[in-house]
């Protein structure tokens, strides 16, 4: 089903979609659209996302500066009880995040859940910052000396996130950030930017103060705002090398902190003593989880000794995998995030088989 709606041209459907906003001191914001997504699926239109004006961006970072005044004063726990509602609200909606993530992204429900799963374990993780937080002292370093240390929130930070973990990444970033005190400026992936909007609305829904957590959207334009920015002092990117090498030499020429996680595809060696059951089955969940769109997709596996043998049968578990529309309960592989991305895997292989590659 999915070859067919990939490879043979066709007019997508246009049907209701969500207008994607900006969410800028509390409040929500229309911005000229920029982008469309389609359900990878059905090709069914499902959002329009803009692309976020100047004005608007560095109204975003201003509110955010004038928040962090009184924020980054607030005591530890005082803000984790935001975090003790948030992760509450995540798990009341998962139905609905896991929807939204299936229908822009194309991953199965399952695999959506455990991506918001994920997500609301690190939510959880923020509710022991107090501890985390603490400085040190040490006595008597010297003579007459004694040192202390202390753990401060840094101001205004930022994130850009990738389209293939639509919840979970997001929130290992601003959660985190805001925990610690900071106030936050968040970009989702224009592939996926429904998702980000239904986690601001969750947020929205505890109270937190007007400013500490602003929404924009867009691509190549917000990112370069974002690394260029003066009032913005870290920023923290997961995506793909190129974008990743661009947004940290970008960011720290800039003066800022920068961590940046890129094209991280694991490798793997399958020993011949390696249980044959676990191994032939994490190798299936990890290359053909959301696509194989993630760092667990494992990019090369060397079989060593016996365990070459064992090959044949994971060609055939893989083959027991339904594809089809990630809303079907019995679906195993959904979709690619878009066309563009499968015709590359597809050149992929084809350069594999030029190069006298047996493609199994």
């Amino acid at each position: 089903m999915l070859s067919r709606i990939f490879t043979k041209k066709q007019t997508c459907v246009r049907s209701f979609a969500t207008k994607i906003q900006n969410y800028i001191n509390g409040e929500w914001m229309d911005a000229p659209i920029a982008y469309q997504q389609y359900n990878p699926a059905t090709c069914e239109l499902a959002s329009e996302i803009p692309e976020t004006p100047k004005d608007q961006f560095d109204l975003a970072v201003h509110s955010a500066r004038e928040a962090f005044k009184t924020w980054g004063q607030t005591s530890a726990m005082h803000r984790i009880r935001y975090m003790l509602k948030y992760q509450q609200l995540l798990r009341d909606n998962m139905d609905e995040l896991a929807m939204a993530i299936t229908e822009e992204q194309g991953k199965t429900l399952a695999d959506s859940r455990g991506d918001i799963i994920r997500g609301i374990e690190v939510v959880e993780h923020t509710c022991s910052f107090a501890s985390l937080m603490l400085g040190e002292t040490a006595m008597s370093v010297a003579r007459d000396v004694d040192t202390q240390s202390f753990r401060v929130p840094l101001g205004v930070c930022a994130g850009i996130a990738p389209f293939n973990f639509p919840v979970m990444i997001p929130l290992w970033m601003f959660p985190v950030a805001i925990t610690a005190g900071n106030t936050y400026v968040l970009k989702p992936s224009e592939k996926v930017a429904k998702s980000s909007q239904i986690l601001i609305r969750l947020l929205e829904q505890t109270d937190l103060p007007k400013g500490v957590v602003n929404l924009v959207n867009g691509s190549r334009d917000t990112v370069n705002n974002i690394c260029r920015d003066p009032h913005i002092r870290a920023v923290s990117f997961v995506g793909s090398n190129q974008g990743g090498e661009y947004i940290y030499s970008e960011s720290t020429k800039h003066g800022k902190r920068c961590q940046a996680n890129l094209g991280a595809k694991n490798h793997g060696v399958i020993m011949p003593d390696a249980n044959k059951e676990d191994a032939l089955n994490a190798l299936v969940g990890a290359s053909q989880g959301a696509s194989g769109q993630r760092c667990m997709a494992l990019s090369t596996v060397v079989f060593v000794g016996e365990s070459c043998e064992w090959i044949p049968e994971l060609v055939e578990k893989t083959k027991t995998l339904k594809v089809d529309v990630g809303t079907d309960p019995e679906t195993g592989i959904g979709p690619m995030v878009s066309k563009e991305l499968q015709q590359r895997v597809l050149g992929h292989i084809q350069s594999a088989k030029d190069e006298g590659a047996d493609v199994l």
